[in-house]
């Protein structure tokens, strides 16, 4: 069954829920279709200056302009709407409720998701809140192969997706959209406040935000994020890219992931590592698939310091970081998966973190996931010392939550 719905989603034929007008290359039509596909939203998508983008705009009413139009299968127009919109008119809860919960979890990755679902689980009134998609970074892997239980592998979608049902089907409530601004604790409550100005209450934290991918800072080619570069995996792009050449940067497991991705579709893949090895930060199985990919090549000790075409990618530079030599390669998709930042800007002054961002825990005598606030807990990517693995992730969640239940069992 599993290998069935993952056939059908790569064959991109399912029932439309949604469909998307927009301007094709663009980064924000991109963004839509992305955030869509990695909540596991059945859409379509349709160039605006297309037969069928027209068409589809004509019979929506909407004319002129270049921002995206995004139509709901109940007849609901949205044009150039936010992703909180989106969400919303999916019936989506975007605000919190009144209450004050037991346990408020920031972040649905797979920490997340696992301290929602074993929270609610366990009868704790629980509230979990994504500001993007659920999955974080292993929601972009187009499949993971080493994750207990499923020996042929599972997508980041499809985990995440199941995850995310276990969660709601046992009474957690999620906000989407509402990002945490910052957290202050006062009374033995725990307040966060959310992009919007509405708060979160809650007896116990749990901070599960993750990190991001790095950003190349080349200009050139931040220019034509949307349009050939992009920051993650890329699920949506790969069949767009059939026939034609592709770049990978990073040496980690989701660069390993997109990179047998891609393989599938594009004429030749290109993994450029700033390093002399993958062993030292991609798992096993995933250096000996690429090294048996007939048209995956690796280039070690390489870096991309340009690129361009004409209104979309067509080329990137690389450099030789041995001999200083530049050249140019053509690539039709460039796809960067370096480093890591913690999403943890809105904890100033809040919990104690390290000098690059992510938040200690286990000082003082605390315990092991607790952070400097009592009563909050960090799990995941997002704290220090933690191993960056999806299993791993999801052990802290559920460990965090056997925490809270200490944690309010001494503080009732």
């Amino acid at each position: 069954m599993e290998q069935l719905d993952e056939w059908w989603r790569g064959r991109a034929e399912r029932y439309e829920a949604v469909t998307v007008i927009g301007e094709d290359p663009s980064a924000r039509s991109h963004e839509l279709r992305d955030l869509l596909l990695r909540n596991n939203v059945p859409y379509g998508f349709h160039a605006r200056d297309s037969d069928a983008g027209r068409e589809a705009l004509a019979r929506l009413g909407v004319a002129g302009g270049t921002r995206p139009v995004v139509a709901l299968f109940d007849g609901t127009v949205l044009v150039d709407p936010t992703n909180a919109d989106v969400a919303a008119a999916l019936g989506v809860d975007i605000r919190p409720s009144d209450r004050t919960y037991d346990v408020a979890i920031v972040g649905a990755g797979p920490a997340g998701l696992a301290a929602a679902v074993y929270g609610a689980s366990e009868g704790l009134s629980t509230a979990f809140l994504e500001r993007e998609a659920f999955g974080g970074q292993a929601g972009t892997s187009s499949l993971i192969r080493n994750y207990l239980g499923f020996p042929r592998g599972v997508s980041g979608v499809e985990l995440a997706g199941r995850a995310y049902e276990q969660a709601w089907l046992f009474g957690a409530q999620m906000v989407y959209g509402n990002e945490a601004t910052a957290l202050r604790a006062s009374d033995g409550v725990r307040r966060l406040e959310l992009a919007d100005g509405s708060k979160v209450r809650a007896r116990a934290v749990v901070i599960a935000t993750g990190v991001s991918y790095r950003q190349l800072g080349v200009t050139s080619l931040e220019a034509l994020v949307g349009a050939g570069v992009f920051y993650g995996a890329g699920t949506v792009e790969a069949q767009a890219l059939r026939g034609r050449p592709a770049v990978v940067v990073g040496g980690g497991n989701s660069a390993g992931q997109a990179a047998a991705h891609l393989a599938k579709y594009a004429s030749h893949v290109t993994v450029v590592v700033r390093s002399d090895s993958l062993a030292a930060s991609m798992s096993e199985y995933l250096i000996r698939l690429i090294r048996t990919a007939r048209n995956v090549d690796v280039r070690f000790r390489v870096e991309v310091v340009g690129g361009g075409g004409s209104g979309r990618l067509e080329h990137v530079e690389l450099r030789d970081r041995t001999t200083g030599k530049v050249e140019r390669t053509a690539a039709a998709g460039l796809f960067v998966l370096i480093g890591a930042a913690p999403h943890t800007d809105w904890l100033e002054g809040a919990v104690e973190r390290d000098e690059w961002g992510y938040v200690i825990t286990g000082t003082e005598g605390r315990a092991l996931l607790e952070t400097t606030m009592s009563g909050v807990f960090a799990v995941g990517d997002v704290r220090a010392g933690s191993v960056k693995r999806v299993a791993s992730a999801v052990g802290e969640g559920s460990i965090a939550v056997r925490l809270v239940h200490d944690y309010l069992a001494g503080n009732s």
